[in-house]
């Protein structure tokens, strides 16, 4: 493939599932009720070493920095025996699409590692406080990897800047440059300023639909833990559908990867409105799902399983 050389793995198997997103959120189905089709359309989806770079853009703040590496070394990294359910089950499911193909060798499959291999940080917004996709994101790829394709480009902005596309439906993305090799990268927004009442939530007041229970972040970060959450489902749709070619439903709008079609679920009984039943920290009050490195705690998205074809959650 042109400028991805990082290794893929093609799929080949078409799939059903079960819709169910939340409302609210930009798309045109009814996300408890409808059901949609999940197809694989041909393309490659990651495996091996996914290796990224995150340009922290703007003063992120140590917090934000912290919580979403110690998020991605949960998923590789397991918390004590103990304490469950844990970050790495939750991985497992991703990686477990790749028992979809054919050949595909019985029993577990292999593992997915995701691991920072470059940070760097712009605190004097070279490049500006808006960031289009088509302008600076090509620029700030391009400062982040120094044309190295073996990576992953993850951006993530500081509370003063506002990306392109963020609020519309999404709050972190996985896109592709338009330039004449495109290659994948995830985009993070920042909730703490940029539209708190759609991409902070469920830390945060809705702005829209029904007004159900706010949660508690578990680092006790509003703006971290939402991240975590759009990050995490942006990294399962860029793994299962780097290209825009693999596995992901259409709504003729735009390709729904398996985490986004299962947005604004974190736990049984979800609803408009309602995360869901998750776990609460007694000394905090912080809400969780799942127990991550350094027995870190965080709130983790819904996705599709493969085995059950439907919305899944630990």
């Amino acid at each position: 493939m042109a400028s991805l050389s990082i290794r893929l793995l093609a799929l080949s198997l078409s799939v059903t599932a079960l819709f169910t997103c939340s409302s609210g959120h930009g798309h045109t189905y009814d996300p408890y009720n409808d059901k949609a089709r999940m197809i694989h359309h041909g393309g490659p989806m990651l495996n091996g070493t996914v290796k990224l770079a995150i340009m922290w853009y703007g003063n992120c703040g140590k917090e934000i920095k912290n919580t979403m590496r110690n998020f991605i070394k949960s998923l590789t990294v397991p918390a004590k025996a103990k304490l469950q359910p844990q970050v790495t089950y939750w991985w497992k499911v991703v990686e477990s699409y790749q028992s979809m193909i054919p050949d595909a060798k019985p029993g577990k499959s292999p593992k997915i590692k995701v691991k920072v291999v470059k940070q760097s940080g712009e605190k004097t917004y070279k490049y500006g406080k808006v960031l289009t996709l088509q302008g600076h994101i090509p620029e700030l790829i391009e400062h982040v990897t120094k044309g190295d394709t073996e990576l992953l480009p993850v951006i993530v902005a500081a509370r003063d800047v506002s990306i392109q596309g963020i609020c519309n439906g999404q709050c972190a993305d996985h896109l592709l440059t338009e330039d004449p090799h495109p290659r994948p990268y995830i985009i993070v927004g920042n909730p703490e300023t940029e539209c708190p009442g759609e991409c902070g939530w469920p830390f945060f007041p809705a702005d829209m639909g029904p007004k159900g229970p706010v949660l508690k972040p578990p680092s006790g970060n509003m703006a971290a833990d939402a991240m975590v959450v759009a990050f995490a489902g942006a990294l399962v749709d860029a793994i299962t559908n780097p290209m825009n070619d693999a596995l992901y439903h259409s709504n003729k709008a735009k390709e729904l990867g398996p985490a986004t079609v299962c947005k604004g679920i974190f736990g049984r009984g979800a609803a408009p409105g309602n995360p869901g039943e998750v776990l609460t920290d007694p000394k905090t009050g912080g809400n969780f799902n799942a127990y991550g490195n350094k027995n870190k705690k965080f709130l983790l998205p819904a996705i599709w399983n493969p085995k059950t074809k439907s919305c899944w959650t630990v």
